[in-house]
């Protein structure tokens, strides 16, 4: 099994039909020659407990895991964490070879989970001295050195991804006398957006097209929305657009979306010249999505769609090609499935669903709404039409993703909305695991006095 993990993607990819579309030929590829869930969800709009929910199988509400984790304290975070089996250690209890490199859990591999994990590689490397673009750091405090762009470093071989590319192809030229279950995790387009110049040079700044954006989004919704979702370190759109940037950020994005796909083209390449190619499972899956000038932000770290919709195929050597699922999903149902399809025993702690009946028959009618959780108490429920979204007082947004894809208009107070907001509400979880002491969080004031509390 190859299990391809790409941090920050949002739906730009170009199968996925977003606002703008990336240059992605490798996904695209993928895409074609197997399932691509279109409406797939992640568990955490960032990237720790996003990735812990993946590997444990468990919802934050139920591991307490709501923030960033050190990997090795994931286990040890609550009580159901420590029944909970990681999915690399429930491979290998049943015959499985676990390998690794680059960003899989939020710090790569630091629990040592997989046998092997290879390409210790710089983090988010290489870095510059110093800022090429973004000088704001005094206006911004805190984590302004990492929020910048440019044309950086001079060669491809130098990133970090290009590395775990190579380490990846070279273990699929291997022989392995056991069934294997490699996981790559590419770090691109994580910030700061560095890559050489050439990927930069594929999208014209006079080409680049900005994602929809309304300037009083913001009038319609609640106070606590506002306040979780603002970031000190980051620009608004309003800011950007002021000093003429937010062209060159989305041609930095765009530019790093173009180089981790050539990354991952590489290890779909090697796979299909190896001996490995006719029996080999592939899933591909983001963390969470990201915006990129939509609701006067460029970050994930909100409830919003932009924010939880996420990139998921999967890929069977005798499955289905080139179909699209439009159910709702999640990427907490990655972990049975992988299962499922390996014919290994049902992994009892698994709070996901398998998705195999959508990989024999897309049109399958299964209705499991999405759960997003960014905190404890703020909750998003995204069903086939309608996102609904419960902060931690009370208050609600409910949006209509047919009528009104980019979320502007609240109508959680219509009269006639009612009984789809009490259906909606019925699904969110009524106990709530305390929040870990293990979790860590700094990129938001508001939730910064919340780990204090934990002490």
């Amino acid at each position: 099994m190859l299990f391809i993990a790409i941090d920050d993607l949002n739906d730009y990819v170009n199968c996925m039909n977003g606002s703008i579309q990336a240059h992605t030929p490798n996904i695209d590829r993928l895409a074609e020659s197997g399932v691509l869930f279109t409406n797939a969800h992640c568990q955490a709009p960032i990237c720790g407990p996003s990735r812990a929910s993946i590997m444990t199988g468990l919802y934050p509400s139920t591991s307490g895991i709501y923030f960033h984790i050190d990997d090795k304290a994931i286990q040890g975070a609550s009580k159901a964490t420590e029944q909970a089996v990681l999915m690399p250690d429930f491979f290998e209890r049943n015959g499985y070879k676990t390998m690794a490199t680059g960003k899989v859990y939020h710090n790569g591999d630091m629990a040592a989970t997989f046998d092997e994990y290879g390409g210790k590689f710089a983090w988010m490397g290489p870095i510059p001295e110093k800022n090429i673009s973004f000088h704001a750091k005094k206006r911004y405090g805190r984590g302004g050195r990492k929020f910048d762009w440019g044309a950086y470093p001079e060669h491809d071989s130098l990133m970090t991804d290009y590395k775990s590319a190579q380490w990846a192809v070279s273990k699929l030229q291997q022989n392995h006398d056991k069934p294997f279950f490699m996981a790559v995790g590419f770090l691109r387009p994580h910030i700061p957006w560095y890559v050489p110049q050439k990927w930069f040079d594929m999208f014209p700044k006079d080409k680049i097209k900005t994602p929809p954006y309304n300037p009083e989004d913001f009038e319609d919704i609640p106070p606590i929305a506002k306040t979780i979702s603002t970031l000190p370190d980051r620009p608004t759109t309003e800011e950007l657009i002021e000093t003429g940037e937010w062209k060159d950020v989305v041609q930095a994005y765009l530019a790093c979306v173009a180089f981790v796909d050539a990354q991952f083209g590489k290890v779909l390449k090697a796979l299909e010249e190896s001996k490995y190619k006719n029996n080999t499972i592939i899933v591909l899956w983001s963390d969470h999505g990201y915006h990129l000038g939509e609701k006067n932000r460029f970050a994930k770290h909100a409830l919003w769609e932009r924010d939880t919709k996420t990139n998921l195929i999967f890929k069977e050597p005798k499955g289905l090609k080139g179909k699209k699922c439009n159910a709702t999903v999640q990427l907490v149902d990655i972990y049975p499935t992988l299962a499922e399809l390996c014919g290994l025993p049902k992994y009892q702690q698994a709070e996901g669903h398998s998705l195999v009946p959508f990989l024999s028959n897309p049109d399958t009618i299964i209705k499991k709404p999405a759960l997003t959780f960014y905190g404890l108490g703020n909750v998003s429920v995204r069903n086939d039409r309608y996102r609904l979204i419960q902060y931690e007082d009370g208050s609600l947004e409910l949006y209509d993703l047919i009528d009104d894809p980019n979320e502007w208009d609240n109508i959680a107070d219509k009269p006639e909305m009612q009984s789809e907001v009490l259906k909606m509400k019925e699904v969110i979880p009524e106990n709530w695991a305390p929040m870990s002491k293990a979790n860590k969080y700094m990129a938001n004031d508001f939730f910064i006095e919340k780990m204090k509390e934990l002490e």
